[in-house]
């Protein structure tokens, strides 16, 4: 009897979560005003859409009857209409922080999920908060949520006596579908209770399951509509004005165009004709000791929106266009470079993406650079010459992904950089999967990457790495490996920095599915790796990691893990030098994590770590402490110190020819440093209203590597005293980045934003340890530059614009 009992239950279970929830969209042919009233006859007549069930933490949980949610969906020839009632019984309480677009900070939230093909490939999601403020993303199972991507559409959110209320107009060309008469969508809702972190949605998502777009429910009675003309103009006029100590201040007027265009219902154009960047965000640098260059962040608007299809295959890095010159110029004697190019100038950029309902995926790049000098003084005669640091440059990226049976991908993916004249050109082919069984329980992912660089360098490289994933259940593991040649190279148009190694990976967890009386969420990992160099076999890096991360019922979270590196490694990028490495002791790292419950109005992130080497005094420690206070729903405050120590740090600082040894082409010098950190950053945000904020960010970084001992390195990878080096190669990097901004979203898709920054930086050899004075020399001395700009952006609606002349007709 028990296994009768245990098959029914199992057997309604499956039922219950394989069966679609339907809901009926309501035509209509009246005015409908979205003014967060649903007062319209319209809303009393249309279908209800409710039995809310819970995402996170206890998933399944129906929702309680004093939190009840009602939806109703209307449509007309424009657009389609989401009416949302979500009861509360301590209305009071409802949390409603005020923060920017797609920022939702400490408040409740409500969302619609669509799929205009029902595909189960990809959502576009709508949320408000109860605040008002908008925001929008794509998501996919692979990419998870991209909120770079930008739609227009109106939306208002009122609290009541009861609770809080949604109203949204969605227009047809801020969604994909096809022209089919009659049309069934994917569709969920979805709402969040802030003050208790519980999430529910209608259709319900079933966290056992390794997806979320193919749980959908169906929304059925939409017909005869036309997907619309999808053509959007956004012109935009700047005004700059640089100013800096000592220098003469100057102002500049610029202007140009994105435009949209649909191109079917399926496939969207997007250029950028004269881009203007000047107010994206600061970067973040760093005293680089390392031999690699430091990764940006994508700050540009157009680099991010919509590029989960150029992503695929980890194989595109957005900053190398527009980035540093590529190019070093050949310097005479007693030459030197007196005019530095920080970053090439982008002429236009245009990119064509989407995916038919067949479920290819086509992604299409195209960016020109422009040609670019650099001026070089002679230091005795005092002449001047330009020397090209960029030639003129073509950038493309080339993605076809196609997807099938709703949750697997194959995709082959292009990068190509072509450089006028005679200058280097580069080439990266390589085709990624990600297959998922039917029941999305297993997983196999990989990819094989293939690279070509032309003259000067004429090499090939060669790229591939494949895993095996458990995805759902309590208990899940994965395993996997990468192999990679010495000439591979897609830095070009990628990043790349470890090759000429193979490796070997697992990974093996636990995790709670529902919420305990002591956590809400609770997982355990543990990781082992290890690497060898592909020509000696020696190992490069071999590590065994445990951690924890965990949610109380309070909301506060916890995390802890230790990793152990067992043998002694050999690194063989520090030397920067063809088949040299320098070893690298055992060691022992630890760290500890605390973010506690931000609906409270003073929170704290405290992150601290330490590293112990098997080397005397060869030991780091540091700390992340982050205290945030939220004033009231308009201001917040966080303020992070972040704090760095390397005592006994074994590192790089030159080399050059050893005249008395021929067997040896490089004598290569470390020095025993200790390497100090700080950095003190301080954001604000005073909302005035949803569509007005003031913001600001403000970015203090010092970091010195001062040298205690010079070494040298041996052909055994060991370091032995020397001498003979007296040059100083200490290194003391600070730098200021201040942001004052105001933003004000005056119409649907229109902004006008104000930004005033001042930064400056420095780089020298000798160490001042006065933290005082390094900070106000800095802000006082001539490299303390101002910049002020204002900048309006208009949103112009083809559809829109065509209905008016009609109308006036």
């Amino acid at each position: 009897m028990r296994k009768i009992a245990f098959l029914c239950l199992l057997f309604s279970s499956f039922l219950g979560y394989s069966q679609k929830k339907t809901l009926q969209a309501q035509s209509i042919s009246q005015n409908i005003l979205v003014d967060g009233k649903l007062d319209e006859a319209a809303w009393e007549n249309a279908a209800t859409a409710s039995d809310f069930v819970m995402f996170d933490p206890d998933n399944g949980k129906p929702i309680p009857d004093s939190k009840k949610t009602d939806i109703k969906v209307l449509y007309n020839n424009d657009a389609i209409y989401i009416g949302a009632i979500m009861y509360d019984d301590e209305p009071d309480k409802i949390l409603k922080e005020i923060s920017q677009r797609d920022n939702f900070g400490t408040a409740d939230i409500f969302g619609v999920f669509i799929n205009g093909f029902n595909d189960g490939q990809q959502n576009f999601e709508f949320f408000v908060s109860a605040a008002d403020v908008q925001g929008e993303c794509i998501m996919t199972d692979a990419i998870g949520e991209d909120y770079s991507w930008d739609a227009v559409w109106i939306s208002k959110a009122k609290i009541t006596d009861k609770g809080w209320i949604v109203e949204m107009k969605i227009p047809y060309a801020a969604l994909r579908f096809s022209g089919e008469n009659k049309q069934t969508w994917g569709i969920n809702f979805f709402r969040e209770i802030k003050r208790e972190r519980r999430k529910y949605t209608w259709s319900i998502i079933d966290t056992k399951v390794g997806t979320f777009t193919q749980q959908n429910g169906n929304l059925e009675g939409i017909e005869n509509i036309k997907p619309p003309t999808r053509l959007f103009f956004m012109p935009y006029a700047s005004y700059y004005l640089n100013a800096s100590d000592g220098q003469k201040t100057y102002g500049t007027i610029k202007g140009g165009m994105d435009i949209k265009y649909g191109i079917n219902d399926a496939f969207t154009l997007d250029a950028i004709l004269i881009p203007d960047f000047g107010q994206t965000k600061y970067d973040d640098q760093i005293l680089n000791l390392g031999p690699f260059e430091q990764e940006f962040n994508e700050n540009r608007a157009f680099f991010t929106e919509g590029t989960d299809l150029f992503n695929k295959g980890k194989m595109f890095y957005s900053r190398r266009i527009g980035g540093k010159p590529s190019v070093e110029p050949d310097l005479n004697d007693n030459e030197e470079i007196i005019e530095t190019v920080q970053n090439v100038n982008l002429i236009n950029a245009l990119k064509v993406s989407g995916r038919t309902k067949n479920g290819l995926g086509v992604g299409i790049l195209n960016a020109v650079t422009e040609k670019t000098f650099a001026t070089i003084k002679d230091t005795i005669t005092g002449a001047t010459r330009r020397e090209i640091v960029e030639p003129l440059t073509n950038y493309n990226v080339l993605v076809l992904d196609q997807r099938f049976r709703k949750n697997s991908s194959v995709t082959l993916i292009n990068t190509n950089v072509s450089r006028n004249a005679h200058y280097r050109d580069a080439n990266v082919t390589g085709i990624a999967w990600d297959l998922n069984t039917k029941a999305n329980t297993y997983n196999l992912f990989g990819n094989v990457k293939y690279s070509t660089i032309n003259a000067p360098e004429d090499k090939t490289g060669f790229y591939s790495t494949i895993s095996l994933a458990e995805t759902s259940g309590k208990y899940r593991y994965s395993f996997g490996t990468d192999f990679v040649t010495k000439d591979f190279d897609p830095n070009d148009l990628g990043i790349n920095f470890y090759t000429n190694f193979y490796n070997f990976y697992g990974n093996a967890n636990y995790r709670i599915l529902n919420p305990t009386k002591l956590f809400n969420s609770f997982k355990i990992n543990y990781n082992m790796y290890a690497e060898f160099n592909k020509d000696s076999g020696k190992v490069q890096d071999n590590s065994i990691n445990a951690n924890i991360n965990l949610t109380t019922v309070k909301n506060n979270y916890y995390g802890m893990g230790i990793t152990v590196y067992p043998v002694e490694c050999y690194d063989y990028y520090e030397p920067r030098a063809d088949n040299r490495y320098v070893a690298i002791p055992k060691r022992i790292e630890s760290w500890f994590s605390i973010s506690t419950n931000y609906n409270y109005k003073f929170a704290l992130d405290l992150n601290p770590t330490i590293i112990f080497a098997d080397e005397p005094g060869r030991v780091a420690y540091g700390v992340d402490i982050g205290p945030r206070y939220r004033f009231n729903d308009k201001l917040l405050l966080t303020y992070t110190f972040s704090f760095l120590k390397r005592n006994n740090n074994k590192g790089y600082i030159d080399s050059f020819d050893d005249d008395d040894n021929e067997t040896t082409t490089d004598k290569i010098i470390f020095a025993n440093r200790d390497v100090i950190t700080y950095a003190n950053t301080l954001a604000g945000k005073y909302a005035i209203n949803s569509a007005m904020t003031l913001n600001l960010a403000v970015r203090q970084y010092w970091s010195s590597a001062e040298n205690k001992n010079i070494l040298e390195l041996q052909q055994d990878g060991t370091l032995d005293p020397y001498a003979q080096y007296t040059e100083n190669k200490n290194s003391s990097f600070y730098s200021w980045n201040a942001d004052l901004s105001y933003s004000w979203w005056f119409a649907p898709g229109s902004q006008l934003s104000a930004l005033y920054r001042n930064n400056a930086s420095n780089f020298e050899r000798i160490i001042d340890k006065d933290f005082k004075h390094n900070v106000t020399n800095l802000l006082t001395n001539d490299s303390l530059k101002h910049v002020f700009s204002i900048s309006v952006k208009y949103f112009i609606d083809y559809n829109a614009v065509k209905n008016k002349i009609r109308k006036r007709a």
